[in-house]
């Protein structure tokens, strides 16, 4: 099994920055695909940004040019790290990994078996 726990996240005013942090443990391996995506009240699960197992990377157009993501093998820990928050990017945060080293749809988040607990994320204008 496969846990995963998602932190950094907090309340921010539009325009500011917080990087999000997702610590995995248990039988993950580099080469797992994972992903951040986030829901705010009332809508649906949307993709963020995810990363393969060929470091590729994959971002929302709604985030393109403000949020990066990465990984660090080394620490089981992947990241994002989230410039110049809009109201808008309100919402609970999930971290999600999958086995497959490269998934078909890497926004698609039905294509994530391990999903960690979610971190809030709330930015005021």
């Amino acid at each position: 099994q496969v846990q995963l726990v998602e932190s950094g996240g907090g309340s921010v005013q539009a325009g500011g920055s917080l990087r999000l942090s997702c610590a995995a443990s248990g039988r993950i391996e580099s080469s797992y695909s994972m992903g951040w995506f986030r829901q705010a009240p009332g809508k649906e699960r949307e993709g963020v940004a995810a990363i393969d197992s060929d470091g590729n990377t994959y971002y929302a157009d709604s985030v393109k040019g403000r949020f990066t993501i990465s990984k660090d093998n080394a620490k089981d820990t992947l990241y994002l790290q989230m410039n110049s928050l809009k109201p808008e990017d309100s919402a609970m945060y999930y971290c999600a990994a999958d086995p497959s080293p490269w998934v078909r749809r890497p926004l698609d988040h039905s294509w994530y078996v391990y999903w960690g607990q979610g971190t809030q994320v709330t930015v005021s204008s």
